[in-house]
């Protein structure tokens, strides 16, 4: 099992460009089912969780191909099966996300209840709720989600019909999925309470490419009139934010300066607001967001939220760079019950954190010291990775499969940072 030995201090500096967002490329690709034609997707980036996926929609008819640029996926002729199985999704969550576009073309679809990251209950009873408002008919058995839409004059399947539904809660994979179901609903659909993460948009963007008729995707209100059927489209995947983010906190931690082209600005407004309030210069462009750090760094809180609030997914990062801040900051989760899993691996590298319900008081700053430690979820490996940076001595992060589901190649940006030798993957005990 792989592992990443990181040898530190070590000051990151330079520039690299941000991959294509992880969030919004699985979306798109699950958006392949709703046409016959093909969908010509650019930066879909290189991680295990998108590799998952191709392997899912091509359990499910659809023929994938292409070059390092440009990813090409047709479902042409549906294949046998409309199930998602668990084997295909065990551990990716998003794989649910072709519940919604299967039955709303084929009229029927059955799919594991998903998996993935260990941080909490992430129910999906949102997704089913919305589907069953457009006239899906919703079984469970066995862990699996079986939807189905009612069949026609002729004994056929029907088509969904559209319908109002308001979400309990803002829910990034909801919004999306009833999204993408609605498309190809009979008559209008208005969503309410909706998600209105970048990610979103994007997908809106692809969606009116291939013919959908969408006003208000990325706002809490979407109206979708459906159509009979949707065309080919090519697309580029919205830069991700979350990467970059990490990054970019990356230079704060270090005390280094990180330029990251293709970021969003916009997008990472929350995160961008702190950091300038903790000490570090930001610059901003059309085509980059430049952080480096230019004094001592200041505490300061943060709560999560949903967008355009400050991200869960940024939440384990910040929370390692307030351990070299100097006074005592607290971090509020407030989207899962269970993320501050990487607290006991940063406090076995000298961190000062206390955790009381869904609040982490970090106390700073502290002089990490190298150490073995285990990833226990995506986002946690990472902030690992930015405390072994800083870290006096050699650090290694174990379980770092975790980290391959949502970072395209960190250790070689590492190195293109500054890190060099300093930042090795290797499957040996170093022991």
């Amino acid at each position: 099992m792989d592992k990443l030995r990181i040898t530190g201090p070590c000051r990151l500096e330079g520039e690299i460009r941000a991959a294509g967002a992880k969030n919004a490329a699985l979306p798109a690709l699950a958006a392949s089912l709703l046409t016959e034609k093909t969908i010509a997707l650019s930066r879909v980036p290189e991680v295990q969780d998108l590799r998952t996926m191709r392997k899912l929609l091509e359990h499910l008819g659809v023929d994938s191909s292409g070059s390092d640029e440009v990813l090409e996926l047709r479902h042409a002729v549906p294949s046998e099966y409309d199930d998602a199985p668990y084997e295909l999704v065990k551990t990716m969550r998003a794989s649910v996300l072709v519940l919604g576009p299967l039955v709303a073309r084929l009229g029927h679809a059955r799919v594991s209840l998903p998996g993935g990251c260990a941080i909490g209950s992430r129910p999906i009873d949102q997704h089913l709720a919305g589907l069953e408002a457009l006239g899906a008919e919703i079984t469970l058995d066995h862990g699996y989600v079986t939807a189905r839409t009612r069949p026609d004059g002729s004994g056929s399947p029907g088509r969904l019909e559209g319908a109002r539904f308001r979400f309990a809660a803002p829910t990034v994979g909801g919004t999306e999925n009833l999204l993408m179901a609605a498309t190809l609903a009979k008559g209008t659909t208005i969503l309410e309470n909706c998600a209105q993460e970048p990610e979103i948009r994007d997908l809106g963007n692809l969606l009116a490419k291939m013919g959908a008729r969408i006003s208000g995707a990325g706002e809490a209100t979407i109206e979708i009139e459906g159509v009979e059927s949707l065309a080919g489209a090519s697309h580029t995947i919205l830069a991700d934010r979350i990467e970059a983010g990490t990054y970019l906190i990356g230079a704060a931690m270090t005390g280094g300066e990180v330029t990251v082209r293709d970021a969003v600005a916009a997008d990472l407004a929350p995160l961008l607001e702190l950091l300038a309030e903790c000490g570090c210069d930001i610059e901003t462009s059309d085509s980059s967001v430049t952080v480096a750090r230019t004094s001592e760094l200041r505490p300061r809180n943060v709560v999560t939220a949903p967008h355009p609030g400050f991200p869960t997914d940024l939440q384990a990062q910040y929370l390692t760079l307030m351990t070299q801040a100097s006074g005592t900051s607290t971090i509020c989760e407030t989207i899962f019950e269970s993320r501050f899993q990487h607290v006991p691996e940063l406090r076995r590298m000298g961190a000062d954190v206390e955790v009381h319900g869904n609040v982490a008081r970090v106390n700073g700053p502290t002089r990490l010291t190298g150490a073995r430690v285990m990833a226990t979820d995506l986002r946690a490996s990472a902030c690992l990775v930015l405390a072994a940076l800083a870290a006096d001595g050699e650090s290694v992060i174990e379980r770092i499969y975790h980290l391959d589901r949502g970072y395209e190649a960190m250790e070689l940006k590492l190195h293109v940072l500054g890190a060099g030798w300093r930042v090795e993957r290797t499957s040996e005990d170093h022991r």
